[in-house]
């Protein structure tokens, strides 16, 4: 079979390699789609040599068809359509009881993300995968190479939102800063599941006119005029939300701007900005009691409301296919800008 390789920084090589074989405990999935994100080309973009992945198949996004069980495997039979969950979590810990398996205990640590298939174990950028039948998730009738993206660009804006419900009642406003890959995903996602006014920022007008078909009430180009346009929006009080979907240091500092009192902040996209905080009396930072989480990945019962969503029509995602072969291609058009939604890969 096919498989794309990290070879090194900034360089990958599709291989020929052997089918995996399977354990009692795991399924050979044939994949549909492995999506590329920009998490992806953060890893590339290491300048040292990650000895962890050298020779690993890449791929955190994968979805495709059960080809064969293991042994010890119930509840899936071959054909069935699935998803491939982001975390790899022991399922055992205290932090996995309490429906916190990304913040497992056992395959992750305080300073460590839990286990991620394409960062270690054999990815999705494949025609075949290994996988423990309890990272699966079925998906029915959904097509698995759209589906794809969902492990990752769906389940990881749902956590964000779920991590901040409390601040998405009715008649208030959220801000969604990039309609990217994954931005374009929690707009939908907030438009589905709250009655918030959503602002979409972005400074690709192709976006912003996605943004505008998904149902963002506001859309604004991300300009040295946006944060004042979103204090005019809101009374000079500021968005209930902000959800930060690029993480670069302009996006940080606006979103740092235009959050409300008492209002939550979240930093999806691994852009790099950083902001600096006192713990004194000063709100030229933040203003008083805004609740600010660093957010990674999502749960199991994330992806599961992922997977109805998409199943009942309010969740999809905007896909530019490109073959497995072809995937230095999609890399640089993914660096390009020249992806609106999210790049896929199919073998």
């Amino acid at each position: 079979m096919n498989a794309v390789k990290y070879m090194g920084p900034g360089a990958v090589q599709l291989q020929e390699v052997a089918v995996p074989e399977i354990g009692p405990d795991e399924v050979l999935v044939k994949i549909a789609g492995a999506g590329l994100c920009r998490s992806d080309l953060h890893v590339l973009h290491i300048p040292e040599e990650l000895p962890f992945l050298l020779g690993k198949t890449l791929g955190h996004e994968g979805a495709g068809w059960v080809e064969s069980v293991g042994s010890d495997v119930t509840g899936l039979e071959e054909g069935d359509a699935v998803l491939v969950s982001l975390i790899w979590a022991c399922g055992h810990c205290r932090a996995c009881v309490e429906g916190r398996d990304n913040a497992c205990e056992v395959n992750g640590s305080r300073t460590t993300i839990p286990t991620v298939p394409g960062l270690g174990p054999d990815g999705a950028m494949a025609d075949f995968m290994a996988v423990k039948a309890r990272h699966l998730d079925k998906i029915g009738d959904l097509d698995p190479v759209a589906a794809a993206p969902l492990a990752d660009a769906g389940i990881t804006p749902m956590h964000a939102i779920n991590s901040a419900r409390s601040h998405l009642t009715p008649g208030s406003t959220v801000v969604v800063i990039g309609v990217g890959g994954i931005g374009h995903m929690g707009l939908q996602i907030l438009k589905a599941t709250t009655d918030a006014r959503i602002i979409a920022i972005d400074n690709d007008e192709t976006k912003l006119e996605l943004a505008r078909g998904l149902g963002a009430d506001v859309v604004l180009r991300s300009d040295s005029e946006a944060s004042q346009k979103v204090l005019e929006a809101t009374n000079g009080y500021g968005a209930d939300a902000v959800f930060d979907f690029v993480g670069v240091q302009p996006t940080v500092q606006l979103a740092t701007k235009i959050v409300a009192p008492e209002g939550a902040l979240r930093f999806v996209g691994l852009g790099g900005g950083t902001f600096a905080y006192a713990a004194d009396l000063s709100t030229d930072v933040l203003p008083w009691g805004v609740n600010v989480q660093s957010s990674f990945g999502g749960t199991r019962a994330d992806q599961l409301q992922v997977i109805a969503l998409a199943q009942q029509g309010k969740l999809h995602v905007e896909t530019a296919i490109y073959p497995l072969a072809d995937i230095q291609k999609a890399i640089d058009d993914l660096e390009g800008g020249h992806v609106t939604g999210r790049a896929i890969l199919v073998p």
